[in-house]
């Protein structure tokens, strides 16, 4: 399940949890909006990983823990520290960040 962030507590979800995949964008973001529905679709394939959504506009800090800077980014954690991330607009590119973490 894709959940979106409504406040600016990324830093302590991804502290609580032992996998976190994040997708930052905006409203104004045209590939952001194209790649959710990939992410939510993707988000029902694996079990032991919170995805959730961020918008990058409205929450800097959530922003800050993978230093984003375009967008969409998308961005896994593990044990509570950055993985990876990649900027792309390919659903196969998101599947790699993901399996990066997941258990297979």
């Amino acid at each position: 399940m894709l959940q979106e962030l409504e406040t600016d507590t990324l830093e302590e979800i991804v502290g609580q949890n032992d996998k976190v995949v994040v997708q930052y964008g905006a409203t104004w973001c045209g590939n952001c909006r194209i790649m959710k529905p990939k992410m939510k679709r993707l988000a029902g394939s694996y079990e032991g990983i919170i995805f959730l959504y961020v918008d990058a506009e409205k929450l800097p800090e959530s922003r800050k823990l993978a230093s984003v800077t375009n967008l969409p980014t998308f961005a896994s954690f593990k044990d509570g520290k950055l993985v990876n991330q990649v900027q792309t607009n390919k659903e196969e590119g998101l599947k790699n960040l993901i399996d990066e973490i997941a258990d297979n």
